[in-house]
């Protein structure tokens, strides 16, 4: 051949109406791997007692490799060290053993990421368990799937569903894959009883694995033809109903399925590539037939580990794809957040803690992951009254396991471990939780998934009470337990704190409310006042506020996993058309009230009174809702201030500036003179409070208004605590003027005002802002705040 012959082409192409050039395509694909060859990989690779990896894994990775002599190299061993030239990754509890070298890509499947277990999936991944060989643990896992079908769309879904949310094929058809993508083989069982299958999959790389079968798809394919490509590839047609009377050897049969597919493809390369002037198709298909890769071929497990040698493998891989998706790469905070806590719970499984019984942690962790369904709930949990197997008794079982304080507290020591930070605040433990107490409705709620898992992350159900230990109250109707909670039993409270709390969070009745909330009307979201969502949920479940018990145990009744309420998704006819018939009552969420019989407000005319965000928070603390609505009556009745003159403009109290209009000053005075008397409630005549803006009304001048009433609302609370402080004399050292938990209470509250202040000022002057005005500080975040350092 001559020297011309063997330098690789350059090709100008046109890629999705973009003109790309194209470098460095041989001639000749690289070769299929010999018998012979297959047989040295796996001969090096026993001969290395390091490496512990079942035969079938073996004989797939020699299958897979276009370079097997150099492969056969990395994995023997050098003299006495058994590592050899393999890549080393020392993680927590094990060091991994890798080999780098280069794969046919249609030997690779899509492997599961921690980012899928919070994703809404309509094919769920595999059963993962892990491999050991005489008690140690071996470089791979197992995959369960239900039968080949399983198999079969879950390949679908996985390349579909990445492709359709990023795709670096036009990068891949210019320069190839160069970053090696994370591999390791897996054992495929199936749950019908089918054969066992050998592969290589992918457990970090799946975009690139992915783009790649997009771009042997070709320039117009989409999506799903690229993800219809890969799983023709990779199972040959193979289903479930095909399988099912050809009898053994469907590893062989698949195997040869492949490399006949790849036949059909270098004679394909070989036609193109001989033209005069090669087209897009021989890029196309040089780029996709191989990709580098680093694949898992030994562990070792380090004396001091909590983990069980089954368990080691798979912890070790998540721990190397957290290191780059959680550090530096990072998924979206979902995912971060199901990588965490399922990973600390396994580790609190393993660790033999004479505190807790392992097999029952094994349960909880079963319910934590979807390995126990929620069918199977009834037999799994509960002693004398088994509850009943819905989602939402599930996420209650599971929130009460999780929440035991000795266990709490591991769990959360764990997390931050894994997340390498120096705390876990309580907040952030619940943010942890979201993805998994949404498993069983995540798909059927979707459209609100995302707001639900913020409010999570802003506490979530995670109440004071709930997280000091107590066990579910099994009843088929929640209002019966606002007797008995109302009289003192924590278990009852907590039962309706959680299972109310959930149901409301997850039908964006409970959503973690910020400042654009407090301007929006009732019925698009609005709050009466800003609270967080465990804070809400707090004063819902207070012993002494019949209102909040009941409205959780209502939620709690009304709750369905399987579909929206209309409080939270308005359906609209698209087309004009009446909505199709159905015998299922309409699913919402009604307003509570005391007085009725049925506990159902409802309008002179006796509908029913929607459910609105602004009623569940309203309920938490009826006596503010019901201080702000008269200080709201009061502002609108009250004559307004004079306007002052320039020297009174002067004189404004310290602190308070003037206004072009003077008015600060004249209410500041209006305030003093007006605490002579107070309106019913306790509320400063003269309080203006913020009203509704019409949508006309531009943000900044929205800003310019709320101020005002930021600047009367602190200077009246100055007033007020004038007013309180001469009283301490007078009431003497036995009753305090103000009891030491409100005073608490309230520098808490100071603090986080200071510090949202503090914040808005720092932004201003540089000139940033980060929009919501979430609190920052908050003392249920970090208990050791040091409250009166900030003040």
């Amino acid at each position: 051949m001559s020297t011309e012959s063997r330098q690789p082409l350059t090709l100008d192409i046109t890629w999705r109406g973009e003109n790309i050039q194209v470098s460095n395509i041989a001639r000749t694909l690289p070769a299929e791997p010999t018998d012979e060859q297959q047989k040295t990989v796996i001969e090096a690779a026993r001969q290395n007692p390091g490496i512990r990896i079942p035969e079938g894994a073996l004989t797939a990775i020699a299958t897979a490799v276009t370079q097997p002599g150099a492969l056969a190299v990395q994995l023997q061993p050098q003299g006495q060290d058994l590592q050899g030239v393999l890549m080393v990754e020392n993680v927590e509890g094990a060091t991994l053993y890798s080999a780098v070298t280069r794969v046919l890509m249609s030997e690779l499947f899509p492997g599961i990421q921690p980012r899928t277990g919070m994703e809404i999936l309509e094919v769920p991944d595999p059963q993962v368990q892990g491999i050991t060989q005489d008690g140690l643990p071996s470089a791979g896992v197992e995959y369960r799937y239900d039968d080949l079908d399983h198999l079969s769309n879950h390949v679908w879904q996985t390349i579909h569903g990445t492709l359709s949310k990023n795709s670096y094929a036009t990068s891949i058809v210019t320069r190839s894959v160069t970053r090696n993508l994370i591999t390791h083989p897996v054992r495929i069982t199936f749950e019908d009883g089918t054969e066992p299958i050998h592969a290589l999959v992918v457990r970090d790389g799946i975009t690139r694995l992915a783009s790649t079968w997009s771009v042997l798809a070709g320039p117009r394919s989409d999506a799903a033809a690229a993800a219809e490509l890969a799983r023709q590839a990779l199972l040959g047609g193979a289903t479930t109903a095909s399988e099912r009377d050809k009898g053994p050897g469907l590893e062989q049969r698949l195997v040869a399925s492949r490399r006949k597919w790849r036949e059909g493809l270098r004679t394909e390369f070989a036609e193109e590539i001989h033209k005069q002037v090669p087209e897009a198709r021989a890029a196309q298909i040089f780029q996709s037939f191989t990709v580098p890769a680093q694949i898992a071929v030994g562990i070792d497990a380090h004396t001091k580990r909590l983990l069980s040698a089954e368990d080691l493998f798979d912890d070790a891989i998540r721990s190397v794809l957290a290191s780059i998706h959680v550090e530096f790469k990072q998924w979206e905070t979902a995912a971060q957040n199901v990588e965490v806590i399922t990973r600390a719970l396994k580790r609190i499984v393993q660790s033999d803690d004479p505190r807790w019984s392992t097999t029952e942690l094994q349960d909880v962790y079963g319910l934590a992951v979807g390995r126990i369904p929620v069918a199977a709930l009834p037999g799994v949990v509960g002693g004398e009254d088994t509850p009943p197997a819905t989602a939402l008794w599930r996420a209650v079982y599971l929130l009460s396991a999780l929440t035991k304080p000795e266990l709490f507290e591991a769990l959360k020591e764990q997390a931050k471990v894994i997340k390498g930070d120096q705390r876990m605040t309580v907040k952030g433990f619940a943010g942890l939780l979201g993805p998994v107490v949404d498993l069983p409705w995540r798909t059927r709620k979707r459209l609100v998934t995302p707001t639900a898992r913020n409010a999570w992350s802003n506490g979530g159900v995670l109440t004071p009470t709930v997280v000091g230990g107590w066990n579910p109250v099994v009843t088929d109707d929640f209002t019966t337990l606002v007797g008995p909670a109302m009289r003192g039993d924590i278990d009852a409270r907590c039962t309706l704190a959680v299972a109310g709390g959930v149901a409301l969070i997850a039908d964006k009745l409970l959503t973690r409310n910020v400042g654009s909330s407090l301007n929006a009307p009732k019925e698009n979201g609005g709050v009466p006042f800003r609270l967080d969502t465990h804070k809400v949920v707090e004063g819902l479940s207070r012993q002494d506020n019949e209102l909040g018990l009941h409205l959780l145990a209502m939620a709690a009744n009304t709750f369905r996993g399987a579909d929206l309420p209309l409080n939270a998704v308005s359906k609209q006819s698209l087309t004009g058309k009446d909505p199709v018939a159905t015998d299922e009552k309409p699913y919402v969420y009604f307003k509570v009230d005391l007085a009725a019989e049925d506990r159902i407000a409802r309008t002179a005319d006796g509908v029913p009174v929607m459910l609105h965000e602004w009623d569940v928070v309203a309920a938490a603390d009826p006596e503010r809702a019901r201080i702000l609505a008269e200080a709201e009556e009061s502002s609108r009745t009250a004559p307004a201030a004079a306007p002052s003159t320039a020297a009174e403009d002067a004189t404004a109290a310290p602190g308070v500036p003037a206004t072009d209009s003077g008015e600060a000053g004249a209410t500041v005075t209006d305030l003093t003179v007006s605490l002579s008397g107070e309106a019913p409630g306790g509320v400063p005549h003269g309080v203006p409070g913020p009203r509704g803006f019409s949508p006309s009304v531009p943000p900044s001048q929205r800003a310019a208004e709320l101020t005002k009433h930021l600047r009367y609302h602190v200077q009246a609370s100055r007033d007020i605590l004038d007013r309180i402080l001469p009283l301490e004399a007078e009431v003497g050292v036995h009753t305090p003027p103000v009891p030491s938990g409100t005073l608490d209470e309230l520098l808490g509250l100071l603090v986080g005002i200071q510090t949202d202040v503090e914040n808005l000022r720092r932004r201003t002057a540089s000139g940033v802002s980060d929009g919501d005005g979430e609190e920052e500080n908050d003392p249920y975040d970090d208990p050791s705040t040091d409250a009166s350092a900030l003040v």
